[in-house]
């Protein structure tokens, strides 16, 4: 999962122009809309909702931020960093404001967390504004060195007003800003949550999303797409062989559609092979019928 696999997704959604991702530049920049995506893979727990209400750090806000070189003091070194962040948003502020038909720029960061085998996802965005450094405070953080591993520091940024920890900046290996954000809880009206895979829409029926030409080869193969034919099938279905590399994933551009089996139908698919995706369990399928 990467960010030009979402920005594709994120643009369809909105109906706007997919200009493609590029490590460069802000993410999403359409007539005064500016998003800068950014994702994080969530490992642990039963359910992506399971850090919802909770605060998690992303690894790498930007790299475009220099040390102070020789300076020991944590305050003066958070100062210069959240400066040079600050410059970087009011600059792509400022590009993203040159292409508005009111000259103005929305700036949001969006956040894209998703489960490991890209079953379930959860979205929101919030404001994205250049931090007053004046509103932080700062502090050394001493890593000692461990076997092989060299001792690192890094300074750790809190907000004053609330003591929560806003950022860690690492000065080692190439300095980068490491912010911390806030998940929103289930109810809040802003966070989306979709599950994409396996989805039980009622007590005997799941919904399961393949590509367009995947579903084309199915129908040929079987005739048509009905929950009855589809489930009748697939229970009926005993792999002899499936053969390696004869797998033909689609292009990006190639947009899924749903069909819908039954739920033991979709328990026994899953029972007989290995698989990543649904896509992935229907290919397999529609191919050694």
């Amino acid at each position: 999962m990467e960010e030009g696999d979402w920005n594709f997704v994120y643009c369809n959604a909105k109906q706007i122009p997919d200009i493609g991702w590029s490590n460069l530049s802000i993410d999403i920049s359409y007539n005064g809309l500016g998003v800068e995506h950014k994702m994080l893979c969530i490992r642990r727990g039963s359910s992506i909702k399971d850090v919802c209400g909770t605060s998690l750090m992303h690894p790498a806000a930007t790299r475009s931020i220099r040390i102070p070189e020789g300076e020991s003091n944590p305050n003066i070194v958070s100062r210069a960093v959240l400066l040079q962040y600050g410059d970087l948003i009011r600059e792509r502020s400022r590009k993203v404001a040159e292409k508005s038909s009111n000259g103005k720029a929305d700036m949001r960061t969006g956040w894209l967390l998703w489960k490991e085998l890209l079953d379930e996802f959860l979205y929101f965005e919030e404001p994205m504004i250049p931090p007053d450094p004046e509103q932080f405070y700062a502090e050394w953080n001493l890593n000692p060195s461990k076997g092989s591993r060299k001792a690192t520091r890094s300074l750790w940024i809190y907000e004053s007003k609330t003591n929560a920890k806003k950022y860690s900046v690492t000065t080692t290996a190439g300095a980068k800003i490491q912010p911390y954000f806030n998940v929103p809880s289930p109810r809040d009206t802003n966070l989306y949550y979709f599950k994409v895979q396996g989805k039980v829409i009622d007590d005997n029926l799941v919904e399961v999303w393949i590509t367009r030409s995947t579903a084309r080869f199915l129908e040929n193969r079987i005739g048509n797409l009905s929950t009855e034919e589809i489930s009748n099938r697939i229970l009926k279905y005993i792999p002899n062989k499936l053969e390696k590399g004869k797998n033909s994933y689609i292009q990006a551009s190639d947009l899924a559609v749903p069909i819908c089996i039954s739920l033991q139908a979709y328990q026994h698919l899953k029972s007989l092979v290995k698989y990543i995706s649904d896509e992935q369990l229907i290919q397999n399928f529609a191919q050694n019928i």
